[in-house]
């Protein structure tokens, strides 16, 4: 292939705009929107890839067994660091926690202003593990000194408005620190997101925390990593960390009743999960100290990669079906070329060169687009997407663009060589053959069985997200506002006066303390209930206000729940049950509950008594993915989350609140949420995925209404003479018009055979993951073959209408 081939090709697009602007701009938008969503996939198969040798870094996890349904925990005893560092075949072992707790997060104070960061403080080795490197200062003094810190470029750029910040202070709680590293930032997908780093000699660190964290004596819970050598054993590693702690007493120290329960297993299961797989070990808890992170779900994401193959499989079939019509209106040309001399590999080089010029010129319109678009589909995603469009990756697309040229010119190709001068030159031009008209055909098929498909997914999605939004949580979260407070209302004073100054707002109705919001997961403790000489029950505790169900408006099942008027706050004899705890603990109903007395074991392991007063009925604080479990309710005022009820308009409150706030925690940011806003976050990613299936669904449509559209033209100009034939014998217009739509109609049935049944599986395994179901039903499926045949019959109409219009004189002329 020469210069002067790519030259021709320019040339021939140049003589026909619109075709060329039709096939470039399709082809431009399909690669765009693949673009993004395999950027995407790459990005979310990456995660941790930057830690050197990450496939040998492993977390270790735990699941605690107290309680029958827990989940796993990619947190573990900080004593197994100790005990993994000693085992053979560790090359390094590290421990690390939030600086502090992610329910408040870390707060300074730069020249006055208040920060939010994200902060961890580690144990040595975890820079080395994650091979963590300083572009200024010292790392090694940073963790080491009381006052140091170390800070990524990005976080000193956006909190100090420069990297150049070595020696800079900030204030946190009084404590002045002072910047003596500054990292290179780490990529955006990491499960290990940080902006800065402390020591654990930190003046940040409590003293207690500080023993815990070298010593691990109380068996508190922290992140553990561990460095293995490729040849060593890591089923021999956990076996040994599961030792470690079954034979450690403060792990071990479980009431009687909770060993019986236990039976034969372990109070405590350990793992190892590498570090690279992170991402994807999606069922993972989190405590008040720290959250979860970033996980993804693998199904899903394989499913953008199909959804992004098939959009630029409909994009280049467009273009295939395109280019054969277009060869085939040049039959003369080709005739004359080969008349001329050309030969066989000179066509196919001439036709190659016009593909390979239209799809770079497509992609780079899809580079463009997909750049444009980019900080909107990073929302959609909900991640941080900056350095998606990189060298390496726009290479990539040029790579996939040439690759897509060469393979769509094929057809057109394979067709340009079957042309015969002495036919086509004589006016008996030849026609595509039954083999090419079938396989453009099964092309059409294929674009309008994907649109379909993605349309009944959409839907169903979409209306399972709705449903779930908008499902009773067991009360009315509109008048609700969520305070996240920075201290607990029973240890502070400010927090206390804070409250009641806000109380006393005009707007405020009234106010409630819980540990946290209902649907929210960032503080969840179970403990063991018994009845005296029966049987107990693990359930989740929940500790609230004397005022919480009044403010919440809710009413009891039996009995009477708490009030303000009957209950003294932080009394530790009443007890609110729900319907589920009272099985588990085996009563014969909720009623035969009332009354009972049981036995309460604290986090000192006294045991206390505890009186049922009343059966709450289900609050939703588990999403629609989890069944409703055991939960029981008591009087304390040690949470940090303020419910306030407003009487009308929420908006006059949350003034209130920032109004009063820098009086009372001048050192604090402020956060609050709406209550239905907590409750949509149990389904934001599921209103993400709904959102790109639906742009995704648009563009399918759009592409399969292209495709038909084109198929529709060339039976028209292929049909012609047979049409014109029919009029010449009495066929009337309703009857050409159905010979045109008919064609078209059975493509669109064979496609519906081919997508509904899968689309069918693909959202039954997806409403799967629920327990409770919108009522869909099969009319997600119907509804997308109706929007499928509407669009179809669109595309068709035009051609149809020709059709019926043809006058036999012009079809008929040689």
């Amino acid at each position: 292939m020469k210069l002067t081939d790519f030259r021709i090709g320019w040339r021939t697009l140049l003589q026909e705009p619109a075709y060329s602007l039709v096939v470039i701009a399709g082809l431009g938008v399909g690669f765009a929107a693949a673009l993004l969503l395999f950027g995407f996939v790459r990005f979310s198969w990456q995660y941790n890839a930057e830690v050197p040798g990450a496939d040998h870094v492993y977390i270790v996890k735990q699941r605690y067994n107290v309680d029958p349904k827990a989940p796993w925990f990619d947190q573990a005893p900080m004593m197994l660091r100790m005990a993994a560092a000693k085992a053979p075949g560790v090359l390094a072992s590290t421990a690390y926690i939030p600086t502090r707790p992610h329910i408040k997060g870390l707060t300074t104070t730069i020249n006055g202003q208040l920060h939010a960061m994200d902060g961890l403080t580690v144990m040595p080795e975890f820079a080395g593990i994650l091979g963590l490197q300083a572009v200024r200062g010292n790392l090694e003094a940073a963790l080491e000194r009381p006052e140091g810190f170390a800070i990524t470029e990005a976080a000193a750029i956006h909190h100090f408005g420069t990297a150049d910040i070595v020696g800079r202070t900030m204030l946190v709680e009084g404590k002045l620190l002072r910047a003596t590293a500054v990292l290179r930032t780490p990529a955006a997908n990491t499960t290990i997101p940080f902006e800065v780093l402390v020591g654990v000699r930190s003046v940040l660190a409590e003293a207690h925390v500080q023993e815990e964290m070298m010593t691990g004596k109380s068996g508190w819970w922290g992140k553990v990593l561990v460095r293995v050598d490729p040849a060593a054993s890591v089923t021999a590693l956990t076996a040994s960390l599961q030792q470690a702690v079954d034979d450690a007493p403060g792990i071990q120290n479980v009431p009687p009743e909770t060993k019986q329960r236990l039976g034969q297993r372990k109070v405590m299961d350990v793992a190892l999960s590498s570090l690279r797989d992170a991402y994807f070990d999606r069922d993972m808890g989190q405590t008040e100290v720290i959250a979860a992170g970033e996980r993804g779900n693998p199904v899903v994401i394989a499913a953008l990669a199909a959804m992004a193959a098939l959009i630029l499989a409909m994009a280049a079939i467009n273009y295939v079906n395109l280019a054969a019509v277009r060869v085939l209106r040049r039959q003369r040309e080709v005739a004359m070329r080969k008349v001329l001399g050309a030969g066989v590999r000179q066509i196919v080089l001439q036709l190659l060169a016009e593909s390979m010029l239209v799809a770079l010129l497509a992609t780079g319109l899809g580079l463009l687009l997909a750049w444009l678009a980019l900080p909107l589909f990073a929302q959609l995603v909900d991640r941080k997407l900056d350095g998606m469009l990189s060298s390496a990756n726009i290479g990539a697309a040029l790579a996939l663009g040439l690759a897509l040229g060469a393979l769509t010119a094929a057809y057109p190709a394979w067709i340009a060589m079957r042309v015969r001068p002495s036919q086509v030159l004589a006016g008996r031009g030849d026609s595509e053959s039954a083999r090419g008209m079938q396989l453009r055909r099964v092309m059409t098929v294929v674009q309008v069985a994907t649109a379909m498909g993605f349309a009944a997914i959409t839907l169903a999605i979409a209306w399972q997200t709705v449903y779930a939004m908008r499902v009773s949580p067991g009360f009315d979260p509109a008048p609700l506002l969520i305070v996240d407070l920075p201290e607990t209302l029973r240890d502070s004073a400010r927090v206390r006066s804070f409250v009641a100054a806000l109380s006393a707002q005009p707007g405020v109705a009234g106010t409630a303390i819980s540990e946290d919001a209902v649907g929210r997961h960032q503080v969840s403790w179970l403990r063991d209930l018994k009845r005296p000489g029966g049987i107990s029950a693990s359930m989740e505790m929940k500790s609230v206000s004397a005022a919480f169900f009044e403010q919440y408006r809710i009413a009891p099942r039996a009995g009477r729940l708490f009030g303000a008027a009957v209950d003294k706050e932080n009394d530790p004899v009443p007890l609110v049950l729900n319907a589920i705890a009272t099985r588990d603990l085996g009563f014969a109903s909720p009623e035969a509950a009332l009354g009972q007395t049981l036995l309460f074991t604290g986090f000192d392991n006294k045991v206390l008594q505890k009186r049922v007063v009343g059966i709450a009925p289900e609050l939703r604080f588990q999403s629609l993915r989890e069944p409703p479990h055991a939960m029981a309710y008591e009087l304390w005022t040690a949470g940090m989350t303020l419910s306030v009820r407003a009487t009308g308009s929420l908006a006059p409150v949350e003034a209130a609140v920032r109004s009063l706030w820098p009086r009372y925690f001048p050192d604090a940011m402020i956060k609050t949420h709406r209550a239905d806003a907590i409750l949509a976050l149990n389904y934001a990613e599921d209103a993400r995925v709904a959102k790109l299936l639906a742009i995704a669904t648009g563009i399918a449509l759009a592409i399969a209404a292209f495709g038909t559209y084109v198929l529709s033209a060339h039976t028209v100009q292929r049909r012609s003479k047979e049409i014109v034939l029919r009029k010449l014998h009495g066929a009337r217009r309703r009857a050409i018009g159905l010979l045109v739509v008919r064609e078209i109609g059975t493509l669109t049935a064979i496609a519906a055979l081919i997508a509904l049944p899968l689309a069918a599986v693909a959202i039954n395994s997806y409403l799967a993951t629920y327990v409770e179901h919108a009522p869909i039903g099969y009319w997600t499926l119907l509804f997308a073959l109706a929007s499928t045949v509407a669009v179809a019959l669109v595309a068709v109409a035009r051609h149809a209408w020709l059709a019926m219009r043809m006058l036999p004189a012009d079809a008929l002329r040689v």
